[in-house]
């Protein structure tokens, strides 16, 4: 009877683990075959987007940025520039030493400052409206560092003071869209931010993601 109940409780692990490595293999396949369509298809815009910023706001075209992302491995995000050179970003990081607050984990009440001064250009401002300026990470997708639907991709800075709990977002790969994006749960609310994410990684499911990712498109029309 007991090797009966523990034979049983194998098959139901083994059964899990197979369901879950299928899902992900689905899911990478999904993203390769659907990043490398679009960047096909969207080749024409792609360029076009290309030569109006050089002509009108010249170079560099692309902004590239540290990000961490599965498995806190680095990797360079790439996106289409949306503002002028002279624009920086102020970030508002855990400050040397830092406080007491941080030592078990980023707080949930940390909120992520850019520069108020930021001058987006009138192309990055078009970009922006339709999320165009994230076309470039499809090729991100394509490479693996990413995936079209997953958490968003961390800043080094804030990842490194994460705690266990919060590094369990970092089990999978970021993504373009995502539970928390569409939740329009950023940085400027960490602590509801990895509330969604960590939600989606324990219900992640076929349906969730063609969910997040129709939302994703509805938001997108629905700035037209």
């Amino acid at each position: 009877m007991y090797r009966l109940g523990l034979y049983e409780s194998v098959r139901t692990k083994s059964g899990s683990f197979v369901h879950i490595n299928l899902y992900f293999i689905v899911k990478r396949l999904f993203d390769i075959i659907i990043s490398l369509t679009l960047l096909v298809l969207l080749s024409p815009l792609f360029l076009w987007i290309s030569y109006r910023l050089y002509k009108k706001e010249g170079n560099p075209i692309f902004y590239r940025e540290v990000r961490v992302g599965k498995n806190g491995r680095n990797f360079t995000l790439w996106s289409f520039r949306t503002m002028m050179n002279s624009s920086k970003v102020i970030r508002s990081l855990p400050p040397h030493p830092f406080p007491s607050s941080w030592e078990k984990g980023v707080p949930d009440y940390f909120k992520f400052i850019r520069d108020k001064n930021k001058v987006y250009t009138m192309t990055g401002t078009w970009l922006r409206k339709y999320n165009l300026e994230k076309l470039p990470q499809l090729v991100n997708v394509l490479k693996g560092d990413m995936s079209l639907v997953g958490p968003s991709p961390e800043i080094p800075e804030i990842a490194q003071y994460y705690n266990r709990y919060q590094s369990s977002r970092l089990k999978v790969r970021p993504g373009i869209t995502g539970y928390a994006q569409i939740h329009d749960a950023t940085n400027d609310n960490h602590g509801q931010k990895i509330k969604h994410d960590l939600y989606y990684i324990n219900n992640y499911s076929y349906k969730l993601e063609g969910k997040i990712i129709l939302e994703f498109f509805k938001r997108i029309f629905s700035n037209n």
